[in-house]
């Protein structure tokens, strides 16, 4: 019997949806109650010492943002915007703690994060498609992105694209991606101080300066950063980070704005290594895995990554009505690790290991213009765009294989010694390199209804060097895509819209008869509604999708050709996502902040040549949801007060190639806190009943273990 994709067990359900409804919609009567100026005004009065969200306010400020100009290159509302786009606004982000990018996405709809558990790298999936190996800085795509993470501290926002997202950022798969944007300076002068103690040892320090450098404020300069170290649950597991992102705005004039933007990050870390299948999801004739114990070998040694960026954003805005935006980033990469792989057990006990020494070197060179301009033709109002990006990425990755000793998972002893191959087994260098041409036209057919049609041309490279062997491989691919969507203001606060998109991602290789494989190919349907209340302190977003991959490569089905070529494989594969996602954002006037998503997901494999077809995407749970409600007294002996309840909820993962479902569960998580005018002292509890879960699926040997209870103080003072 299969399992729906939209089906909870009906109790579950209820609760799951009652909910959401409850601790959202139960706050919408006061904030229509108190909308006078009057009672703005009595408000601020009363409570001097709290930052306040009164009157007009920042697209950015509290739980509901407004815009995301920097992924959808257009000062359009999200209420205008036919695409889905979640924004993560750094209020957000501070009153849930976060502290890396895969805790800050996991209340997002339609996305998957961190199901590979406490390894130290960006690990997410959008609408069913992994997403990690797409993460772009403020438009730009980031270089290498695997074995990385990247700092939440240095951003003032995180915008999450659903869908394809081709026309404005490229090779990218179907489901989507996440575009991080950097601090900048302000024309204010202000000085922020935070230290953050808490389990697991975890110790933080960070800073956020700025002054501005001309007597207009226009010209101004900001320097943020943050030094931690934390210990993991799990026995030798660490993590150490250093941060730094100088940034300077220069003043070229009313009509130009320029940022100069540069950081850099040090990491040290030994990862979690997870679990194996047998003593946790299976059975075990030994008994059962101890959580806390270590898989890996402590001996072998951790991983050390250093990542610098320095780039420029530039808008002018010329007299005849044309602006002008250019964005680049030059960014470089040296990451040198131990790698330990984890293979079966033997008896039910001794647990099979490998590992290999890792050495990657890489620089990425990223540049993005475009040109933009609003007129009237045939009495209708068009907004073209047009622009040229180029990107050139650059990875030198070698490898050399080492023999580990196996480990007694039930009586374990560390520092065995281990052997290395005298030579690197692989020794490679890539480079890929892009240009394109992209083109839009918003077109305002009538004063509520307006059409959005776009295309973009992209002429890639991809050549791959193999030093040993003294070969080169060459691809190149050009392709076409396009978007169309209409978006009807119905209300001035209820926009429905239709879309349609498309996307590619160039696939190395050949098949049996040297043949290269096609570029993958996405394309997504999709209807939802936008809506924005009480002068946008209410909103959210309806989508409806079915969005398809094609062109995956499988296996090759032909015994002949795998007995010549193992490992040899074929472009036939094809796999299907239909969802629905729902998401509020609020910020009420009564001290109410409630962000809320719901998430269903029918994720198959459609088309397959290894008898997958019909079964579920990897690490795809097929419903989660989240509801976070934050309270802050604003008058009274306890002005200052907060305290917020938000419950995390997704289903069972599970995996083409596993033979075992990991359950679902449910996480709660607590926060206190009291603010001053000049500090702000906070208490955050992350799983608060220490629920033991399984974070995904990996494969049939090793699974990947969830957070467990976690609890910070953090202390922010501002002079």
């Amino acid at each position: 019997m299969t399992e729906s994709a939209f089906a909870l067990p009906r109790r579950t359900l209820i609760a799951r949806l009652c909910s959401l409804i409850v601790c959202s919609g139960a706050l919408l009567p006061s904030a229509h109650a108190d909308t006078s100026a009057a009672a703005e005004a009595a408000v601020a009065e009363a409570a001097p010492q709290v930052v306040e969200i009164t009157g007009a306010r920042s697209d950015d400020a509290g739980f509901a943002a407004r815009r995301a100009g920097s992924s959808t290159k257009s000062d359009l509302s999200l209420l205008e915007t036919p695409q889905s786009v979640t924004v993560l606004t750094r209020d957000l982000l501070d009153a849930r703690a976060v502290t890396n990018l895969n805790e800050a996405l996991q209340t997002t709809a339609g996305v998957a994060s961190g199901s590979w558990g406490r390894r130290g790298w960006d690990d997410f999936i959008i609408r069913g498609q992994r997403a990690s190996e797409s993460l772009y800085i403020d438009g730009l795509k980031r270089g290498q992105n695997q074995y990385v993470s990247q700092d939440v501290s240095g951003v003032e926002r995180i915008e999450v694209l659903k869908g394809p997202a081709s026309i404005n950022f490229g090779m990218v798969q179907p489901g989507g991606l996440v575009n991080m944007v950097s601090k900048r300076p302000r024309a204010q002068a202000f000085n922020t101080i935070g230290a953050t103690y808490g389990s697991n040892d975890f110790k933080q320090v960070d800073f956020d300066l700025g002054r501005p450098i001309s007597d207009n404020g226009k010209a101004a300069f900001r320097i943020n950063g943050m030094w931690s170290d934390q210990d993991d649950p799990i026995d030798f597991v660490y993590f150490k980070k250093r941060y730094i992102a100088p940034s300077v705005t220069l003043d070229f004039g009313p009509r130009t704005d320029f940022t100069i933007l540069s950081s850099y990050m040090e990491r040290e870390y030994l990862r979690s290594q997870g679990a194996p299948t047998r003593g946790t999801i299976l059975p075990n004739r030994n008994g059962t895995f101890n959580r806390d114990e270590f898989t890996g070998e402590p001996g072998f040694g951790p991983y050390h990554s250093r990542q610098a960026a320095v780039g420029y954003s530039l808008t002018h805005r010329f007299d005849n009505g044309w602006k002008l935006a250019q964005n680049f980033r030059f960014q470089k990469l040296d990451m040198d690790g131990r790698f330990v792989s984890l293979g079966a057990l033997t008896n039910d006990r001794l647990q099979a290991r490998s590992g290999s020494i890792q050495d990657v070197q890489g620089n990425n060179r990223a540049l993005d213009t475009y040109a933009e301009r609003a007129f009237d033709l045939g009495g209708q109002r068009h907004t073209i765009m047009a622009g040229i990006d180029l990107n050139s990425d650059k990875i030198r990755n070698g490898s050399t294989a080492c023999r580990i000793a196996s480990l007694d998972i039930f009586n374990p002893v560390y520092h065995q010694p281990y052997s290395c191959n005298a030579t690197p087994g692989s020794l490679t260098t890539a480079t890929v390199e892009y240009a394109a041409l992209y083109l839009r036209d918003q077109i305002a057919l009538t004063d509520r209804l307006n059409l959005s049609l776009a295309a973009r041309h992209d002429r890639s490279s991809n050549k791959s060097y193999n030093e040993l062997r003294d070969t080169t491989t060459k691809l190149k691919n050009n392709k076409t895509t396009g978007s169309a969507a209409l978006l009807y203001r119905a209300t001035p606060n209820i926009s429905p819209y239709v879309s349609y998109a498309t996307s590619f991602l160039p696939v190395s290789g050949t098949d049996f008869f040297g043949v290269q494989f096609k570029p993958e190919e996405g394309k997504q349907a999709e209807v939802g509604a936008k809506f924005e209340y009480l002068n946008g302190r209410i909103t959210g977003a309806l989508a409806l999708y079915d969005l398809k991959r094609r062109n995956v490569t499988t296996a090759d089905p032909d015994p002949d050709h795998i007995a010549v070529l193992p490992g040899a494989q074929v472009q036939t594969g094809e796999e299907r996502t239909k969802g629905f996602e729902a998401e509020l954002n609020a910020d009420l006037r009564n001290g109410w902040n409630v962000q809320t998503a719901l998430s269903l997901i029918n994720g198959v494999i459609t088309q397959d040549n290894g008898g997958n077809v019909g079964k579920r995407l990897l690490n795809v749970p097929r419903q989660s949801a989240s509801v976070l409600a934050n309270y802050r007294v604003r008058d009274g002996a306890l002005t200052g007060l907060g305290g917020g309840l938000g419950v995390r909820y997704e289903a069972q993962k599970t995996g083409p190639a596993v033979s075992y479902t990991v359950p679902g569960y449910t996480a709660v998580d607590a926060y206190l806190s009291y603010e001053a005018k000049a500090y702000r002292v906070s208490l955050s509890i992350k799983n608060l009943f220490d629920r033991d879960y399984y974070a995904g699926v990996l494969n049939n040997n090793v699974l990947p273990l969830g957070d467990p209870r976690t609890v910070m103080l953090r202390v922010v003072t501002n002079f």
